[in-house]
């Protein structure tokens, strides 16, 4: 993951308010603790200060509210592909644009949604989840399903959504050799594997 994809998870995990030992970002993340401490000090630089606990028991923690960038469609983005699609006079690029708008309506926008906050019971899990599609790696996980019960599944995950009052993973299920909509809640246990996926 880039510099700023991991700057802006860090973020992320700290604005839940809670207290994050630099091991245990730096574990989330992936990186060296001292990458963990280089960030601090570029989002000090940058007038964003994380308050640092000293002791054995010590950590950084965010005292205040940062607005962090969200990474997902909004409805000012559906409102701009409108104008877009309002001008285009090619009907076959028209079509091509209705289609990604739909996409996104139906994904990513949700007219009380648009600016839900991840419960931090989650949000781990959507962090991962997040890594895994940007990095194009399978991700093992425990899933409990209603007719199943627990499953251990390793899937290739492709996009995260909201849909009613919870976060989804949109994902390819190794074990039922097909796509397959994972919510995160029912997700018990989940490791980042280092095998990709095409």
């Amino acid at each position: 993951m880039s510099k700023i994809s991991n700057v802006i998870t860090m973020l992320q995990l700290l604005q839940t308010g809670r207290k994050y030992s630099i091991n245990e970002l730096a574990t989330k993340l992936e990186i060296s603790e001292r990458m963990v401490r280089q960030y601090k000090e570029d989002l000090d630089k940058a007038g964003i200060y994380i308050d640092t606990i000293m002791g054995p028991y010590g950590g950084y923690v965010l005292n205040r509210t940062i607005r962090v960038p969200i990474r997902k469609f909004n409805s000012k983005d559906v409102k701009l592909l409108d104008e877009i699609i309002k001008k285009e006079n090619d009907v076959k690029k028209k079509s091509e644009l209705i289609l990604l708008q739909d996409k996104i309506k139906g994904i990513y926008i949700g007219s009380k949604d648009e600016e839900r906050e991840l419960k931090e019971d989650i949000l781990d899990r959507y962090n991962v989840l997040m890594r895994a599609i940007k990095e194009k790696r399978k991700v093992k996980i425990k899933y409990y399903s209603y007719k199943y019960g627990e499953t251990e599944r390793v899937i290739c995950p492709a996009e995260m959504f909201l849909f009613q009052d919870g976060w989804y993973c949109a994902a390819f299920c190794e074990l039922r050799q097909d796509m397959r909509h994972f919510e995160l809640k029912r997700i018990s246990e989940f490791e980042l594997l280092k095998e990709k996926f095409i």
